[in-house]
């Protein structure tokens, strides 16, 4: 399979998976769940931002990169969502299958980690969730 880049079908997938978490979704409107650059004009917002893809042989580990921002004074709600999109994105193929993609097949997806951190330019929270999925092309 030539042309196909997992990192797109891997970011497609992220975003159907948030956009059905009813919990996440009652945080953060569904027009807001993103694919833009910078400190996004709409708050409070998710944005599905950079991606990685490390390949073997017959499988390549993509990564994306999952910001998450609120205008807040702390990191309460950053890290409620955070929560969410680690509930939310959690595949196990051993238990619920694999996922299937328009390209791939990603036979893991797991949050790798999360970080949190003030914005020094105003009131605003950041959550930045990292995830990892073992791809394989159909």
């Amino acid at each position: 399979m030539s042309g196909f880049e997992p990192s797109l079908d891997l970011q497609k997938a992220i975003r159907a998976r948030l956009l059905a978490s009813e919990e996440l979704m009652a945080l953060i409107p569904p027009d807001h769940v993103l694919d833009v650059s910078g400190r996004p004009e709409r708050m409070p917002c998710v944005n599905i931002g950079e991606g990685q893809t490390v390949y073997s042989r017959f499988t390549s580990t993509t990564y994306a990169t999952i910001h998450v921002w609120f205008e807040e004074p702390g990191l309460v709600k950053a890290k409620q969502a955070a929560g969410l999109i680690v509930d939310a994105l959690r595949v196990d193929a051993q238990i619920s299958g694999v996922l299937a993609l328009d390209n791939f097949i990603c036979h893991d997806l797991a949050v790798t980690q999360t970080r949190f951190m003030r914005d020094p330019h105003g009131p605003y929270s950041h959550g930045i969730v990292s995830v990892a999925g073992v791809m394989k092309a159909k």
